[in-house]
């Protein structure tokens, strides 16, 4: 599947992902909660805790809120170095109200792990490493270096040091593996949206095309009659100039150019009319339709079409679709791009289904992605074998995720595997010869409606034109 016109996900696109009034607005909260905590602490339980530091600390937060407010207009959206610094910058100042209140021994020290984890949604790798390696080593600081706590009766409220010791390897932790959970679903989630919308963009052109092929052929139709009697009256016009040499000329140009014009509009309609009998094929006629393209690349493409049950049963007319012949032409690319020698399709219909199966004598799919199959951007695979198939592969998945995704709108149940025809058991018993893809469809769901009800088609429609 070219990758023409498509901005895929990439580790270099993180930046500019967050406004400056968001953060604003967690900052905001985070005052407030930090002040309350103060305010509780020394108004309701007496715990004496330098007011003045920790308030100029708070203070320094609402300064930064209230400038970046006056200063940058509230769309701004900050870039990978101004979202480092904020996220720094909040970082630093938790870490100095843990300090003045008693490091570690202060429940809310968890709250470190906040900026840490927002930062590994929407930063480069480098940078959420860098952020992360500050909160541990503040956090590592505070731990031996704060201001305790001390309640009315001037007894410091300090946890036994195992236990301490253990808040610390558990903050540690923590941050470690929320910032990699946090990471790790937001990459899948935009990689996916942007496999999608390539998935939407693909169906669009296919779309487009359909009807523009539509609108050539039906022009080409409409004009016959009128280029058709110009024709007739310019040979008419020719016998009775004979003695006329110099319109005679003409008479003859006249009716050259209306072939020409015969010609090229011939030659722009072979993608078809827009006719109601061309909306609908026999299912072989849409699968040979999908594979076109692939035909002439110097593999042999066979085709096995026959009835599953009854051999008398009536090959199913069925919606000429651009999501599924886009689907299927995909399935039939990789099978080409992948296979030795021979691509197998299989297409087969019972009075409940279609079934469609795509098979080649290549060496299969591997068998670390064979369940991912049909995910977008999947990169683990035979990166020489499959190079030197296809140079310049990048080997995402986009493609079989393209096809996936249309095919299932349609109504088809996608299943992948491994043919032990052309290959071997491994040691695991999984077969690893060439890669089997069957589709499935429910046969009222891809059947055209006018051949199970046998109603006429009707009067052809306009053909709505693309901006």
């Amino acid at each position: 599947m070219p990758h023409t016109g498509f901005k895929f996900f990439q580790e270099h696109e993180r930046s500019n992902w967050v406004r400056l009034r968001t953060l604003m607005v967690l900052r905001w909260f985070a005052i407030a909660g930090q002040s309350a905590a103060i305010f509780v602490a020394v108004r309701f339980y007496d715990i004496e805790i330098a007011v003045g530091l920790a308030a100029l600390a708070i203070t320094t937060a609402v300064v930064a809120n209230l400038v970046s407010y006056y200063v940058y207009p509230e769309n701004k959206r900050l870039s990978e170095n101004q979202a480092t610094l904020w996220l720094v910058f909040d970082i630093v100042q938790l870490s100095i109200l843990l300090y003045l209140t008693g490091g570690l021994n202060n429940p809310f020290a968890m709250l470190v792990l906040a900026p840490v984890t927002i930062a590994a949604t929407v930063l480069h790798l480098r940078n959420t490493i860098f952020l992360g390696l500050t909160a541990m080593v503040l956090i590592t600081i505070i731990s031996t270096y704060n201001l305790p706590l001390v309640n009315a009766d001037g007894v410091a409220l300090t946890l036994p040091l195992l236990f301490q010791f253990g808040f610390w390897i558990a903050l540690l932790i923590s941050l470690v593996f929320l910032a990699l959970y946090a990471r790790q679903v937001t990459t899948e989630m935009h990689a996916m949206g942007e496999a999608l919308v390539a998935t939407q963009l693909a169906l669009s052109r296919e779309q487009k095309l359909t009807d523009l092929g539509g609108v050539v052929a039906a022009a080409a139709h409409e004009l016959g009659t009128p280029l058709a009697t110009i024709k007739l009256v310019s040979s008419e016009l020719k016998e009775e100039l004979q003695d006329h040499p110099e319109l005679l000329e003409d008479a003859e140009l006249i009716r050259d150019q209306a072939d020409r014009c015969r010609d090229i509009l011939h030659s722009m309609g072979r993608a078809g009319k827009d006719d109601l009998h061309l909306r609908q094929a026999p299912i072989e006629t849409l699968v040979r339709e999908a594979a076109e393209p692939h035909l002439g690349r110097g593999k042999s493409v066979h085709f096995d079409v026959a009835p599953q049950d009854d051999a008398n049963l009536t090959q199913p007319i069925v919606q000429r679709r651009p999501e599924v012949i886009h689907g299927l032409r995909n399935l039939i690319q990789n099978a080409v791009d992948f296979s030795k020698s021979i691509v197998t399709v299989d297409v087969t219909w019972s009075n409940d289904a279609i079934n469609i199966k795509i098979s080649d004598d290549g060496p299969g799919f591997p068998q670390s992605v064979i369940g991912r199959i049909g995910d977008p951007y999947v990169r683990r695979r035979r990166l020489s074998e499959d190079g030197a198939r296809r140079p310049g592969y990048e080997g995402m998945g986009l493609g079989l995720f393209i096809a996936k995704t249309l095919l299932e709108r349609s109504g088809a149940k996608l299943t992948f595997s491994n043919s032990r025809r052309h290959g071997h058991a491994s040691w695991t018993g999984h077969a690893t010869g060439g890669a089997v893809i069957e589709a499935t469809w429910p046969r009222e769901v891809l059947q055209d409606s006018t051949q199970a009800t046998g109603t006429a088609l009707g009067q052809n429609q306009p053909i709505p034109i693309w901006p």
